[in-house]
């Protein structure tokens, strides 16, 4: 599950989507050269940077949204975490460390002129969600926060998919505490507190926009709610009905799900057009 580089079988180009990227190759501050793609947009509202999943699909997959926001008046930066793509890395770290890859992104953003004042919004899907939560928490410098399908600690989604496997309750109830201390171990005891559920405690008061479906049958709505009740009160919610864990129904091409285009669009215009 972790201790592998991911590569895709699909990967996309910008201008399958009829947009123009630059690519880049960013350094975190442990040394891991990220691979990221820059869609730029004349008189930006503000730039937003996108993270996938733990095992797909490539971050590439998000140039539709990219075209979207673009044609909207936001930026974006696509990157790839480490051990994903052309990232280095050969251990995926579950959210604990890929908040030094956004970390790098952030730097990058703030070295460029041109969006040296701009808001940046991490946008997050799945465990790209769990890590646009964690990133929050830990780097100031992000303004805002779209989080889809994050899981809240990455033990309470390892045991709920245990149960799911048909593992009995006693069983999944001692592992959890085992599966917390071999992340530690793993990551380091530094990373021990940087999970979901605990860093939306530390959003404050920056807009937040956090999906998920109903049925999701990769990461349990429960997820969702653990870190709801742990977050600020003015955090916007949306829940839809069934099992979507991209959330919407057409993931390439979102302007095409109408009411998830206007739902960001709107929650992005309200808290940074100007």
């Amino acid at each position: 599950m972790i201790n592998q580089a991911v590569q895709f079988d699909t990967v996309y180009e910008s201008s399958d989507f009829g947009i123009e990227s630059k690519e880049l190759s960013l350094t975190t501050e442990d040394g891991y050269r990220i691979s990221a793609f820059q869609v730029d947009v004349n008189s930006p509202k503000g730039i937003v940077i996108f993270i996938s999943g733990i095992h797909n699909p490539s971050v590439t997959a998000f140039f539709g949204h990219a075209k979207l926001l673009s044609e909207n008046g936001y930026a974006s930066i696509l990157y790839d975490m480490r051990a994903h793509g052309k990232s280095e890395g050969e251990v995926i770290s579950l959210g604990h460390l890929e908040t030094l890859d956004t970390q790098a992104v952030v730097d990058y953003i703030r070295s460029q002129k041109k969006y040296s004042d701009l808001p940046i919004i991490v946008y997050g899907l799945s465990m790209g969600g769990a890590v646009a939560i964690n990133s929050t928490g830990q780097i100031p410098e992000i303004s805002g926060l779209i989080s889809i399908s994050a899981y809240s600690s990455w033990e309470d989604v390892f045991i709920e998919n245990m149960a799911l496997s048909g593992a009995p309750k006693w069983l999944t109830i001692i592992q959890k505490p085992f599966v917390k201390l071999y992340t530690v171990y793993k990551y380091g005891l530094n990373t021990a507190d940087i999970y979901p559920k605990k860093q939306i405690e530390n959003l404050g008061d920056r807009p937040a926009l956090i999906m998920h479906s109903t049925e999701d049958s990769q990461i349990d709505i429960s997820n969702f709610e653990r870190i709801i009740a742990q977050a600020p009160s003015h955090v916007e919610t949306w829940t839809r009905d069934g099992d979507y864990h991209f959330f919407t129904t057409d993931f390439l091409h979102p302007e095409n799900d109408k009411e998830y285009a206007q739902r960001v669009l709107m929650f992005l215009d309200s808290h940074f057009s100007d």
